[in-house]
């Protein structure tokens, strides 16, 4: 028996696929425009010469892209994403790093906020720094020893009144989202809540949401807001969020508050989001509650 007729029939196509195989991406030239029209649309893109191996999005779906940040409609580059989307992909995500390690700078906020009226005081958390804080979520929602006794010593001040609402503003997962929006975001809330400006404000580092608990309870605070950076997603690096709590005090829990969320030029817009918190906090004293028991229905 030759050699030939050993090989099974069903392993020709495996022969000739593999002979096809050999050929070289220089002969991709040799697939004339008829037959490239003939093919589905992308299998189209791989044969004709003039698509170079990309496949674009198609009209329905670049009409989708326009209306969310979301990475979809990318195209490919063969079985690829294009370079630039890759590159893009990267980028966004060095970015969300240096947003959960970067410090937040606080003597330029706490200028800032003096210059715009506020007589903001500053506090850290029990996380002594920011490897701590990110390991040890705990600590971050109790007040250091130190910064205890500055708003304990603050409250027994017979010279000043106690305030009925305090604001945190707190480094949370994302200095730059507190950097950017805090200030203007109160500056917009104040227009919609004058008592804003009698407010207590404490500046506090390495901070978790429950940390206004401690503060508001000190503080004896009717309402506390805590504006703290989200954890960044790959497409905001920058968002805030705003968290009510009513009659704060250590041990509270997150059905208890009232979350505002994606604070942001992008996102939900300061004049925005301080008509909703502002409609949350005078409800808030209606009703004498927040968390699942006070429902947003605000008309903004």
């Amino acid at each position: 028996m030759s050699k030939r007729s050993m090989v099974p029939p069903n392993n020709a196509s495996m022969v000739s696929a593999g002979k096809a195989s050999a050929v070289s991406h220089g002969n991709a030239s040799l697939v004339s425009a008829d037959k490239a029209a003939l093919l589905s649309p992308d299998k189209a893109a791989l044969a004709s010469p003039n698509k170079a191996f990309i496949s674009e999005a198609t009209p329905a779906w670049l009409k989708l892209k326009e209306l969310t940040g979301a990475r979809i409609a990318l195209g490919r580059t063969g079985v690829s994403l294009p370079t630039k989307d890759i590159l893009e992909f990267r980028m966004a995500h060095a970015r969300a790093r240096d947003a959960v390690h970067t410090a937040l700078e606080i003597e330029p906020l706490r200028m800032a906020l003096v210059g715009k009226g506020f007589e903001p005081i500053s506090v850290a958390s029990q996380a002594v720094d920011r490897h701590t804080f990110l390991l040890r979520p705990d600590l971050g929602r109790r007040l250091s020893v130190d910064s205890a006794q500055i708003l304990t010593n603050l409250s027994n001040d017979t010279k000043q009144p106690l305030p009925s609402l305090a604001f945190v503003i707190a480094d949370g997962l994302s200095a730059q989202a507190i950097q950017g929006h805090a200030l203007a975001f109160l500056e917009a809330l104040r227009l919609e809540l004058p008592q804003v400006q009698e407010a207590a404000i404490v500046l506090a580092t390495q901070a978790r949401v429950a940390l206004g608990d401690e503060v508001g309870e000190i503080l004896g605070a009717e309402l506390v807001v805590v504006l703290i950076g989200e954890r960044p997603g790959l497409s905001a690096p920058d968002s805030m969020s705003a968290y009510l709590t009513w009659h704060p005090k250590v041990g509270r829990t997150d059905v208890e508050r009232n979350c505002l969320s994606n604070i942001r030029l992008e996102g939900l817009s300061y004049t925005e989001a301080a008509q909703k918190l502002a409609w949350l906090i005078r409800q808030a004293k209606v009703l004498g509650k927040s968390g699942v028991e006070l429902k947003e229905e605000s008309a903004s």
